[in-house]
């Protein structure tokens, strides 16, 4: 089932053009991601899709029209930074959210417990650090049980053990079956939280699928020893391996993900070239973005 399709969303602010012709569907359980740089029209999308922004151009619908307007009933966001009211403690920030959502029977305590705030359940919203006042908000997004959630840079300006913690949240969410769709600059989060990705960048969609059909399933090894010329000419013979780029100190080759990657270093060794460094590693989704949106211009 298609949670959510858009079909050719364009939208412009002046002479910017936020989005160009978006076209995008996310599947039931899916965690997508929508990765790209700061600008790039990741958060004008969320706008859009949540209703608070309207498009130039181009449509989108969410479960295929079941719902009609119910639709955002089954849908929890958190777009850019969250906001409370900062005299009230997170269970009557949440009851607020509960009224509004027509919510009779969310279990602030299991949510509170989720998002590790169960403790400090009763402290003032104004008293929270910057990464407590993200979890809250994370919590409030899940009362009604909604079916979608929506996540604008969740991460964003949290020290490493906030983003740790929002992390390991956003995992637990998703490996409960619910479609999640977040947003982000940062790759690492997408690629350890995503089951899905979209690349963007100056409101154009530069590629989307799985994450492990983005990332090239290469293999890279680094490749040196003490006589780089005779190394040259053996790797120049190899058919195992796809291509050589010299860098630095080191051949950095390129091999199918099946090969064994330690026979080059016995083949080496029988035609007497001692290697001083051998280090195989695959393609991450950092270097995959960068190479993407380089090629985009």
């Amino acid at each position: 089932m298609s949670v959510l399709t858009i079909n050719n969303i364009t939208k412009t602010y002046g002479r910017v053009t936020a989005l160009k012709d978006l076209n995008l569907t996310i599947e039931a359980g899916n965690v997508y991601g929508l990765l790209g740089p700061n600008g790039s029209g990741k958060t004008t999308t969320l706008g859009i899709i949540l209703g608070i922004l309207q498009q130039d151009y181009g449509t989108y619908q969410w479960f295929d029209g079941k719902y009609g307007e119910k639709h955002r009933l089954r849908i929890g966001a958190i777009l850019e930074t969250p906001n409370f009211y900062p005299y009230l403690n997170a269970d009557e920030n949440l009851e607020i959210i509960r009224h509004i959502k027509h919510d009779k029977g969310s279990d602030f305590g299991e949510l509170l417990t989720l998002v590790n705030l169960k403790e400090r359940r009763k402290s003032r919203f104004s008293t929270y650090s910057l990464g407590m006042k993200q979890r809250l908000a994370i919590a409030a997004t899940l009362i009604g049980s909604p079916d979608v959630l929506i996540f604008d840079e969740p991460t964003n300006g949290l020290d490493p053990q906030g983003i740790a913690e929002v992390r390991e949240i956003l995992q637990k969410i998703a490996q409960s079956g619910k479609t999640v769709i977040m947003a982000s600059h940062i790759l690492d989060e997408v690629e350890k939280i995503c089951t899905h990705v979209a690349i963007i960048k100056k409101g154009k969609l530069l590629t989307t699928g799985p994450v492990g059909s983005i990332i090239n399933s290469d293999i890279t090894v680094e490749i040196a020893a003490n006589d780089m010329d005779k190394l040259k000419l053996f790797l120049d013979n190899l058919t195992m391996i796809k291509s050589a780029d010299y860098h630095g100190k080191v051949y950095e080759v390129c091999i199918d993900q099946h090969t064994d990657h330690s026979v080059i270093n016995k083949m080496a060794f029988e035609q007497g070239i001692l290697l001083t460094h051998f280090v195989a590693r695959k393609k991450r989704l950092e270097a995959e973005f960068l190479e993407i949106t380089a090629k985009a211009g």
